[in-house]
């Protein structure tokens, strides 16, 4: 596993870095040019703006690159007064993006740790699976990169993630079935080891897709 460098900088933000980000005239262009190919005119009233819109609504879909979830976790709690219990918290919402067709990921996340000595803000969390989720990604990558993060930063005795979403790469496009969830988990620590600290997390999250 990498340090906390290596997991606040995703990878396609080193390639940024090193190849140039196009413009934002030029990412207007590339509207345009998708516009046309979808077979409609760029130049007409209706679509004049479509590209400034269409540049400014990704600088929101995709604003988790350039949010570094290592600093977001790295102000902590000393001051527990000997809390040694689970800290979870459930349903944050994700919306995130997949990267094989740029299309929305929309469902829910459930984080808990185990802390050793210290915590974190609870909106700290919900801050860290955001900055990962508005990426391009796979569900899996995302579930693993906010357990990991939250393990190296906090070093806790635990880490547990379970994601559930609906991929429109699957409901508007391809095989065409909406309702279909995913679920996807990652166990760390005394969360993969201990049988019934598991359980209590399931059982916090209304053990989803009966895990």
């Amino acid at each position: 596993m990498g340090g906390p460098a290596e997991l606040g900088a995703p990878d396609a933000a080193k390639a940024d870095a090193s190849e140039g980000r196009p413009s934002r005239a030029e990412a207007e262009a590339a509207v345009r040019t998708l516009i046309r190919w979808a077979g409609d005119d760029p130049d007409r009233e209706g679509l004049l703006s479509t590209p400034d819109r269409v540049v400014r609504s990704y600088e929101e879909f995709f604003a988790g690159y350039s949010q570094d979830p290592v600093e977001i976790l790295q102000r902590t709690f000393e001051e527990t007064d000997g809390y040694d219990e689970v800290v979870a918290l459930r349903g944050i919402r994700i919306e995130s993006y997949c990267e094989h067709h740029m299309v929305p990921i929309i469902g829910v996340a459930h984080v808990a740790y185990l802390p050793r000595s210290r915590v974190v803000g609870i909106s700290k969390l919900a801050r860290v699976v955001e900055a990962f989720s508005k990426r391009l990604q796979i569900q899996e990558k995302l579930t693993s990169q906010v357990a990991n993060a939250i393990e190296e930063v906090l070093q806790p005795k635990g880490v547990a993630v379970v994601i559930e979403a609906e991929h429109q790469c699957m409901s508007t496009r391809g095989v065409h079935k909406p309702g279909v969830s995913m679920v996807t988990s990652r166990m760390l620590g005394e969360f993969r080891h201990n049988p019934t600290l598991r359980r209590e997390f399931l059982t916090l999250i209304g053990n989803p897709a009966g895990f």
